[in-house]
Formats: C-alpha cells, structure tokens, sequence
C-alpha cells in the first residue's frame, strides 16, 4: 500500500484548530514564507453570506451557518493552486469537508489549551465563546474531529512550516525512528561508514524489527560516485513498500536519496542527518544527486523524503572540522533570512535554518525560481571543490564561496562577518579549473554562470549575470 502524502508539496496546506488556537494568524505568516495565497475560511463566509459570523447565527442558526461554511470549504479545497487556509473552528464537523482535507490537503493542528484559548476569545463577539463550561465542554467534543483530520501537530508558525515538509527537528528523535518513519514495511538502513559505528546500534534499535538490511557507503563526497550507486542498487532487497532510511552526512543523503528514487523506479526514503550540513541544509528539499568527476552534482533526481528526522543531540560526536562544515551553510542561511543565525545556540540554529529551507523548497520544490537563492556562493564553491578533486571541506569551500557572492554584492560589513565568524583561508587549486567548473556549473547558461547576489541581508537576488572579467577575479581571490 502506497504511503499517504505526508508534506503540503502541491497540496492545500490546512490549519485545523479550536477558536483562538490562531490560525488566522499563523496561516498569513506561513502563507508568506511558502508563497502561497491565504485563505481565512471565515471570512470567505462572510463574504459569501453578506454578514458577520455573529449575525449569521442570530438570524439564520449556526445550522444555517454551517452550510455555507462547508460549501466554502468545499469550494477552496477544489481549488488547484496550492493555498494556505485556515479553517474555522467547527469546519471539520463536516462529513464532507474531512474528507476532502484528507484527500486534498495537508492538515495541521494547532495545538490550543482550552484555558489559553477561553482567555484569547472568551466573551467576544464569537457567538460560541460565551460561556467557559460551554466552552470547554465544546473543545472536549471537538478534539476527536481535530485529531482524526491532523496529519501532524505544531506549537507555532516554525513548527507548521516544518511539518509542512516532513521535517522533524527533535532532540533524541534517533530514538524514536520506529514511530517517525512512515509506514509499517520493511527498512533498509543505509549509513556512512564512519556513522554506522557510532549510532548504526541505536538507529536499528529504534527501528525494531522493520530494520531488515543494513548497508555502509563510504564517508563524504567518496560515497557520491556510479560506482558506489551501483552497488547500492545491487544490494538493496526491499520491495515497493519499503523504505530506505539514510543515516550520514550530506552526501550520504544525496547518494541514498538518489537510490530511493531510482530503486524499482522509486520507493520512499527518510532522510536522518548526522552532521551540521545536514541538519541544516543538505537534508532538506527532496534534492539527491552524485558526483562526476569535474562536476559536482550532475547526476541526480528530486525525490522528496517522506520524513526527515533532525536529532540535534547527534551533533555532539561531530569532529570540529565538520561543525565547521555546517556552520558555512548557517551563515549562508543567516544571510539569506536577514538574520545571524550564527549566534544562536546549536540545537536552535537546526531549528531555524531548516524552517528557513523548508519554506523555500516547498515554495519551488523544482528549484526554478526563489530556490535558487539557496546557491548564495556555492557557485564558486562548487568550482573550487571540482578543482580540489573534492578534498576540499563543503564547508571551507562554501566560506569562500560566501566572501566572493558578498564581495561582488558590494556588502562589506557581511563580508567581515563572514571573516570573523568562518575565517576562510584561500585554497591552492589549478585556477584554470575552477574557472572551467564556474562555467560548468548547473545554473550556468551558455556557459555564462547566474550568480546569486543580496541588496542586503535578507534580500537575495538570483540569475544575476556580471561581466565575465569581474567573475573571474572574484574566484581568483580566492586562490592561494
């Protein structure tokens, strides 16, 4: 049996909820993070009707009401274009309306004490909000309806975000692996070889018996070749309803994620990071791929993971070398968001930096337009890595990256953050051949590379081109 939908890729995104759990309120802020249109489902009623929901019940009865508001929630969830709704509180009371918000959307519940909601809206003009028994007894009679229509709970408007694609950030959620994989098949554990030896154990004991084959691919950027691919493919016995579970670093992800979707023409996967980069980046967003050699990603699919499994606690046993790695990708983030992400605690920085890609990804799962911005100096990373043979850090690489993208946007201040924060050092690579892989580069056109530059912090600019001379001296600056 297929495995239901668990993200709002190409889905209505729904928030379920009792009054004054504020859905009107996190739906407009999520709705703008994911590019989406917003739709308070109230107040189509009341435009569909011609009076406030107040009115409706004192001249028609809240029977009356209720079937206008199913009709409007009908109507929106047919829709095609993917939006951000925020159901009214009594909508899932509707036979109807379940299911077609099981059948068109993804729902999130937003969690409310009935306590904290009756000091919200509690003698408002809400005609069913004035009286507290009444009111919590409506909300004990409600929360079955929430909970049989959610497909995953949130706290806030982070939490909706990273519900929306799959993404569980939790420390210890290693732990819990049996529960967050979806399904009920067979897994096929695939690690790193390195990992495997520190948290293969503990991943298989949480997986219990549905952990029925365990492979190791090598460690970094050695695990993302044909070859180790081919070997994969060989290997892998699980069927259609199985599902892979990629436990490793980012290039781990990217090879195993790729396996996934070629395997059998495609079986699900879930994605478990064990590193900074991972966590915070390469994880995130369906985007699997291998390396060629001078060509950094060139063979790859977008297979989205059914899950992604952030454990913040795993990051403890990295080398400082690899924190370093993923400390590049939070900067980068950081400058993106228009935020310093840096300076948060570690677990808070996974946090924030997967929300902020989530939301992008979802906004252009296809990376044709606002995803690019996530490219914020991996052109000249990438070249230089292919130039290394890939024995230069991700994360090095990306710091210098950062210091051309900023140096051309003409933004000092950022770019001594990054010195200060990242201490960069240039690398000693053939210049002619990271000039060869800056034009190889996937987001190049005829040869010419689109770079992506920022007006300022939180505001990136994609698909820039700039004079071939300017290009080259900034990826020369980075060479020793």
């Amino acid at each position: 049996m297929a495995l239901r939908q668990l993200n709002a890729l190409g889905r209505h995104l729904a928030l379920a909820g009792f009054m004054g759990s504020g859905k009107t309120t996190a739906g407009e802020a999520v709705a703008a993070r994911l590019g989406r249109r917003f739709v308070d489902l109230d107040r189509e009623v009341e435009a569909r009707a011609g009076a406030a929901i107040a009115e409706l019940f004192s001249t028609r009865g809240e029977a009356a009401f209720r079937q206008v508001e199913e009709a409007v929630a009908l109507d929106v969830l047919s829709g095609g274009e993917p939006v951000v709704v925020a159901l009214g509180g009594g909508a899932v009371l509707s036979e109807q309306t379940r299911q077609h918000l099981a059948s068109r959307a993804f729902t999130v519940l937003l969690d409310v004490e009935p306590e904290v909601a009756w000091q919200r809206v509690g003698g408002t003009e809400r005609p069913l909000a004035q009286a507290e028994d009444a009111f919590h007894a409506l909300h004990r009679d409600r929360q079955p309806l929430y909970e049989a229509v959610a497909d995953a709970h949130a706290p806030d408007v982070d939490g909706i975000v990273l519900a929306s694609a799959g993404v569980h950030v939790e420390v210890g959620a290693i732990d819990e692996l049996g529960e967050l994989v979806p399904g009920d098949g067979s897994v096929a554990l695939v690690a790193d070889r390195h990992v495997s030896g520190i948290h293969g154990i503990r991943a298989q004991v949480a997986l219990g018996a549905r952990d029925v084959e365990q492979h190791e691919v090598p460690t970094g950027e050695a695990a993302k070749t044909p070859a180790v691919l081919e070997r994969l493919w060989t290997a892998l016995r699980i069927g259609r309803d199985g599902t892979l579970v990629a436990l490793g670093g980012g290039s781990t992800t990217d090879v195993v994620g790729f396996a996934a979707a070629t395997h059998m023409r495609g079986v699900p996967w879930t994605a478990v990071p064990t590193s900074l980069v991972g966590q915070v980046d390469a994880g995130i967003g369906g985007k699997t791929a291998i390396d060629l050699p001078g060509a950094k990603n060139a063979v790859g699919a977008f297979h989205w993971p059914v899950r992604v499994v952030c454990d913040p606690s795993l990051l403890t046993t990295l080398p400082e070398e690899e924190r370093l790695n993923g400390l590049a990708e939070v900067v980068k983030t950081g400058l993106l968001a228009g935020r310093p992400l840096w300076e948060l605690p570690e677990p808070e920085q996974v946090r924030a930096c997967a929300t902020f890609k989530a939301g992008v990804c979802l906004q252009d799962p296809r990376d044709r337009g606002p995803r690019n911005q996530l490219n914020l100096g991996h052109t000249f990373a990438h070249a230089l890595e292919a130039a290394a043979g890939y024995a230069l850090p991700h994360g090095r690489a990306v710091a210098l990256g950062l210091l051309a993208a900023l140096r051309l946007s003409g933004l000092p201040d950022e770019t001594r953050a990054v010195e200060e924060v990242l201490s960069p050092e240039r690398v000693r690579v053939d210049r002619d051949a990271a000039w060869a892989a800056v034009a190889r580069d996937k987001k190049a056109e005829r040869g010419a590379p689109r770079l992506v530059l920022l007006d300022r912090p939180g505001r990136p600019r994609w698909g820039v081109e700039l004079p071939e001379a300017d290009v080259r001296r900034a990826l020369e600056e980075l060479i020793a």
